[in-house]
């Protein structure tokens, strides 16, 4: 019971406080949540596709109201306009429905060769979001009777149940067949998201960069296998986080194993991501496992994720650049 008064209290706290946005683990799976750059890289067979991404996350099962985080995504690139399209939607939930969040994005990446093998990309996202907290499920101290429990009518101020507001972001992303370098920003205007219609609650910038590397092993002992190191590093507000880690393809198995050291929650070592996956044709299916090595791992010895992806290939008579193969998901 003291546990989940804390969390209880932890959440409710929340209604007036700044907070950081959802992430996923399996961020080079989740490429326009990533960086709104990303649009319109997806290829197949040295033509541009169409490809649409499904992320889920489960994080801390343990807990009695766990957190999930859910990301669908849909881009492909367009000659006509000279750059990628997406759609993105995204909800969280926190605790047993208490605060949930729904995001709604459309995004434009604009494509210009540098020169034959590197190529510039500048992506703006924009968003219409939804926060929604349910008062029914929120308790506070005053309403404990000594004996009885949660009885007593709390004397805290109203709030609104629901806040709706605009949010953008931006980002560049540098890539050549093997090599991807990538800066975004989010929550470029720190929008507001109040439940009690002040200027508290204030959505702080995110600032992400991102870059990895294909090396092909020796196709004698490794028929078509590669070895890819990525790192990502994050900021937002008081909160960093660096993520770096590698996987490796080897005909339809996808593995890998990342390290996440953060500053802002509980330590500096975080956890350990194991990542299993395959692909069929144009689906990609992975899952990983965040392995709790921060002193929290009693209660939270854990976290869930998965991510789906299927692309589908597009004739263009105008191919300006090879396929960015950066990501398992290419």
């Amino acid at each position: 019971m003291k546990k989940i008064y804390c969390i209880m209290i932890g959440l409710a706290s929340a209604v007036n406080s700044s907070a950081q946005d959802p992430e996923f683990s399996q961020f080079y799976a989740a490429p326009v949540y990533t960086n709104p750059a990303m649009a319109g890289t997806a290829f197949c067979d040295r033509q541009y596709a169409g490809r649409v991404s499904i992320n889920y996350r489960n994080q801390w099962p343990n807990l009695p109201g766990t957190f999930r985080s859910f990301n669908a995504s849909y881009d492909q690139h367009y000659d006509k306009i000279g750059g990628g399209v997406g759609l993105m939607a995204t909800y969280d939930r926190a605790g047993t429905g208490l605060l949930t969040t729904t995001a709604i994005s459309g995004v434009y990446s604009y494509i210009l060769p540098l020169n034959k093998k590197l190529f510039l990309r500048g992506g703006l996202q924009a968003s219409f979001v939804n926060k929604y907290i349910d008062h029914n499920k929120l308790r506070y101290g005053d309403q404990i009777h000594p004996t009885q429990g949660f009885i007593l009518p709390t004397q805290e101020p109203n709030a609104n149940a629901s806040v709706v507001f605009p949010n953008f972001a931006a980002g560049i992303l540098a890539y050549s067949e093997k090599f991807y370098a990538g800066f975004a920003v989010h929550n470029v205007t720190e929008p507001v998201q109040s439940f009690y219609s002040n200027n508290d609650g204030i959505v702080p910038r995110r600032y992400t960069f991102h870059t990895g590397v294909v090396i092909p092993l020796d196709r004698k002992r490794f028929s078509q296998a590669t070895f890819s190191p990525n790192a990502l590093f994050m900021m937002q507000q008081n909160f960093t986080q660096i993520n770096f880690g590698f996987y490796v393809n080897k005909g339809p198995l996808i593995t890998g194993l990342w390290y996440r050291q953060t500053v802002g929650t509980y330590g500096n070592s975080d956890a350990i991501m194991v990542l299993l996956g395959f692909r069929k044709d144009r689906f990609k299916f992975c899952y990983s496992y965040d392995i709790t090595v921060s002193s929290a791992r009693s209660a939270v010895p854990g976290s869930h994720e998965v991510s789906a992806t299927i692309d589908w290939c597009l004739r263009s008579k105008t191919t300006p650049h090879k396929p960015l193969q950066c990501f398992p998901f290419k």
